[in-house]
């Protein structure tokens, strides 16, 4: 049974203005912004097996691109998405910074018979700006709870550039939302016989035999791509506790909408994997009980700053049980 979906949008602010539009060489980048905008090849071909977001991204586009229309990708990686919108007639513009995969998108897109219908342009996502309106935007740079990847910098600055210097009309974001929620849960991070409370990712499926869900999800944040928001994540939510456990991880979860089917008022949903990250101190909790759970850090940034700004308060409160 896949998770449910949680709707509703947030209306805050911007992120700063990106200023460096320099393209550093991979060999004087750290791992994480390898993984954060600059993923290497061999990731991309795992997301080429993805069938869950191969199919929702090719069904939302379908549902939006039309003949004619000026399509832009930002964070291209192997050219699929863009082939989508090539096939449906679409003039496509689709900007890659990691010139391994400039070079296997062109030649995958020639394989494809595509190579005329989309142009590949060697860039930063987070500079680049068409000089013509864009239809659509296609921008999956996801990762679960925004972090380490780039999708709310990157779109944030487009938004921002394009309105001021390409067109005040806003072309349409797919995805067009993404919904953030989290969890507490008692997850067994025992590994035949060794104990190793590590950040780890599951598919998206509820029900899964490490882990058991000790409260119901809570939304904290919403994000609507077309509208103004923000890149930090400032939250803070009780749960009150379904059942007795050791209360030692939160499982994270995001859901993305790429887009609404108008006809029938349906949403075309790709939930990323789930994340669970252990807390600090494994705490024991009876039901009834409720704990309060702080969040704070920045879209964009490593595991170890989401870890980093998490706060539990382990007293029960006076109304529990």
């Amino acid at each position: 049974m896949h998770l449910r979906l949680y709707r509703g949008i947030d209306d805050v602010t911007s992120p700063s203005e990106i200023t460096n539009q320099t393209l550093p060489s991979s060999s004087d980048m750290s791992e994480e912004k390898l993984l954060g905008q600059f993923i290497p090849l061999h990731y991309h071909y795992n997301m080429l097996q993805d069938m869950d977001r191969v199919c929702a991204f090719r069904d939302a586009i379908a549902l939006t691109v039309k003949p004619g229309m000026h399509v832009l990708e930002l964070g291209s990686g192997t050219g699929i998405l863009s082939s989508f919108a090539a096939r449906l007639g679409a003039r496509v513009t689709s900007v890659e910074r990691n010139p391994a995969l400039v070079k296997a998108s062109e030649e995958f897109l020639a394989l494809n018979g595509l190579q005329d219908r989309v142009q590949v342009i060697h860039a930063d996502a987070l500079a680049y700006l068409p000089t013509t309106p864009v239809d659509v935007v296609i921008c999956e740079m996801l990762h679960v709870a925004l972090a380490r990847e780039k999708q709310v910098d990157v779109i944030a600055s487009f938004k921002r550039r394009y309105q001021r210097t390409v067109d005040k009309k806003l072309p349409r974001f797919l995805p067009e939302a993404s919904v953030l929620l989290v969890q507490p849960v008692e997850h067994n991070f025992d590994f035949e016989g060794f104990w190793a409370p590590i950040p780890m990712f599951h598919a998206p499926l509820a029900q899964q035999p490490r882990t058991t869900e000790l409260a119901d999800l809570a939304i904290y944040s919403n994000i609507d791509y077309a509208t103004p928001f923000q890149g930090r994540f400032d939250w803070s939510g009780q749960f009150t506790m379904k059942q007795s456990g050791h209360f030692n991880a939160l499982r994270f979860i995001t859901q993305n909408i790429v887009t609404i089917d108008e006809k029938t008022n349906q949403p075309v949903l790709w939930p990323n994997q789930c994340l669970i990250m252990p807390i600090a101190e494994t705490c024991e909790v009876i039901a009834g009980q409720t704990r309060e759970i702080s969040l704070n850090y920045q879209a964009g940034q490593s595991l170890e700053a989401l870890s980093a700004g998490i706060r539990i308060m382990r007293r029960p409160q006076a109304n529990a049980a």
